[in-house]
């Protein structure tokens, strides 16, 4: 974390991208929504968000209500369609972690959503979801479908005694499709697609 507030990662590096209004960019784990704001402001491009917390993406969907190029999926993409409790931690809100405040969300396996709304081709797909990225990426990889991602930016979490032995997996599989354009362990990494 300290090189990457030194290289000042967040305003140098996560919203560095070649977009423009047609670009489609889906934002996992939206939260208040205040990347997909910046994105969005920067390149016009259209931003799809996902937040399963209901009163984080009832406030998403408020923020940009009127704003067509920005749509709100109260639920998360999965390994698998199925409910889950979340623990109700702000921005570190995580199926993974105790929480005196829980609630019930919606998760929806990716391949399915992606194959029942079309999704052929993603210019960025940033994944921020407190645990949830392994099976995400996971799922994406055994199915074929982060082919259609030209970028993946992921922060992977440190949240149990395989997280970096999965990371470690999912980045050699990415490998085959994508290259790693900057990379700070468990905090922010970035992957383009080869060719």
């Amino acid at each position: 974390m300290r090189r990457w507030k030194a290289d000042q990662g967040d305003a140098k590096l996560r919203l560095n991208y070649s977009l423009n209004q047609d670009s489609v960019v889906f934002d996992m784990g939206g939260y208040e929504g205040q990347w997909a704001y910046d994105i969005h402001a920067r390149y016009g491009c259209r931003v799809f968000i996902f937040e399963p917390v209901q009163a984080y993406a009832d406030a998403i969907a408020a923020r940009f209500a009127g704003n067509a190029a920005i749509q709100v999926f109260s639920c998360g993409l999965a390994a698998s369609t199925r409910n889950e409790t979340i623990g109700l931690c702000s921005d570190g809100s995580s199926v993974f972690r105790q929480a005196e405040r829980t609630e019930k969300i919606q998760l929806i396996d990716v391949f399915q959503w992606f194959n029942e709304h079309g999704i052929t081709e993603i210019a960025l797909m940033k994944i921020n979801i407190e645990g949830g990225e392994y099976e995400l990426l996971e799922r994406m990889i055994d199915t074929g479908i982060a082919s259609r991602i030209e970028h993946f930016q992921i922060q992977f979490h440190d949240l149990a005694p395989e997280s970096e032995a999965r990371m470690q997996a999912i980045q050699k599989h990415l490998q085959l499709t994508h290259s790693p354009t900057y990379q700070y362990k468990f905090v922010w990494e970035n992957w383009k697609r080869k060719g």
